[in-house]
């Protein structure tokens, strides 16, 4: 099973991997997509009210180098695949929504531009501007049509942009976020349409490599503080369930960025569901110690299990959660991912 970001990874189990250089990002050049790299992904997400109705919501977009056709002269060659979520959660009627996609790129049907933001699939869009990000993905039984606007910089994950994901050079991606997002637009809901605003959260990286051959899994977070800063943490997991890797970085509402050293992390779950389907046990509720502090996460919605196997071939979990601090007041709010619970990946 190859989970949400694992799938374009695939390819990187091979011996011919190796470590990417230190370079600076440019953008808007960076915004775009880099076809020369095995992987990529561009990942969103957030949380909204209509009223006093609230919702969580995911999109990603992904690009997979698929090296054995790269020589083939077809214009049907598979050279590139572009895969595709969508996710809503119903705070209200405590449900998750989900809808996927995939083909080839190529012959209008899916493409992801090198010059800035423009992934499509089908009828499925994200594309940066001016004015920010629009998003466009009807999907089966909802829709999400919204807007985002950048409130800060982006944020360079890693070593100025340089991500490390492993205990080798090679496990390594370039890897900026965009937090704090301000997010408007419109949900629709079973016919119903809910106009919206929030925040959000955006991801994008790119790899030659990902995981080391002992990772499992991994756990990760993506939270926008009430205050205007952003935490990000992850932790890469054995086939036992140790730890493997840490890494993670706080952006304080000043702007003041601190990225945490692998021995500074520690994940420690307080809490777990069972999903009805997979048996797959997933720890809901975690307490993540860091140098800038302790925190407590809180999945909003135990079952936001999603079943990706029409696309990516992955179970796997990722959900609307709240971020509180060691007494338990909330801070903040964003998204827990966790992957390699129903079955290990496999790459």
């Amino acid at each position: 099973m190859l989970s949400r970001r694992a799938v374009l990874l695939s390819a990187l189990a091979t011996p011919a991997a190796w470590a990417l250089p230190p370079r600076m990002l440019q953008f808007p050049r960076d915004f775009g997509s880099h076809p020369d790299l095995r992987t990529e992904w561009w990942y969103i997400t957030g949380h909204a009210q209509a009223g006093a109705r609230e919702f969580g919501f995911q999109l990603t977009f992904f690009r997979s180098r698929v090296d054995a056709t790269q020589a083939m002269r077809s214009a049907f060659a598979a050279r590139q695949l572009i895969f595709a979520h969508a996710a809503l959660t119903d705070l209200e009627g405590r449900k998750l929504w989900h809808d996927q996609r995939i083909a080839r790129a190529g012959f209008g049907v899916a493409s992801a531009a090198e010059e800035d933001t423009d992934v499509r699939l089908r009828n499925w869009t994200l594309k940066r501007d001016a004015k920010g990000y629009a998003a466009h993905l009807p999907a089966d039984g909802f829709a999400l049509d919204l807007r985002f606007s950048s409130t800060q910089p982006a944020l360079l994950q890693g070593k100025d942009g340089l991500s490390r994901k492993g205990p080798e050079a090679e496990q390594a991606s370039y890897y900026y976020s965009e937090p704090q997002l301000a997010a408007e637009g419109r949900l629709t809901l079973q016919g119903r349409r809910f106009d919206v605003q929030g925040r959000a959260w955006l991801d994008h990286e790119w790899s030659e490599a990902y995981l080391h051959p002992d990772a499992a899994g991994w756990d990760w977070i993506g939270m926008n503080l009430d205050d205007g800063g952003a935490l990000m943490a992850f932790r890469m997991r054995r086939r036992d369930g140790s730890a493997l890797w840490f890494g993670g970085s706080l952006r304080s509402a000043n702007g003041t960025l601190r990225v945490f050293a692998p021995d500074e992390l520690r994940f420690d779950a307080e809490g777990s569901w069972t999903s009805p389907r997979t048996r797959a046990v997933y720890p809901t509720r975690w307490r993540i110690r860091t140098p800038a502090g302790t925190f407590k996460v809180q999945a909003l919605v135990d079952d936001q299990e999603l079943d990706s196997r029409g696309s990516t071939g992955a179970i796997y979990w990722e959900g609307l959660s709240d971020l509180q601090d060691d007494g338990g007041r909330r801070i903040g709010r964003g998204y827990l991912e966790m992957t390699g619970y129903a079955q290990a990946l496999r790459l």
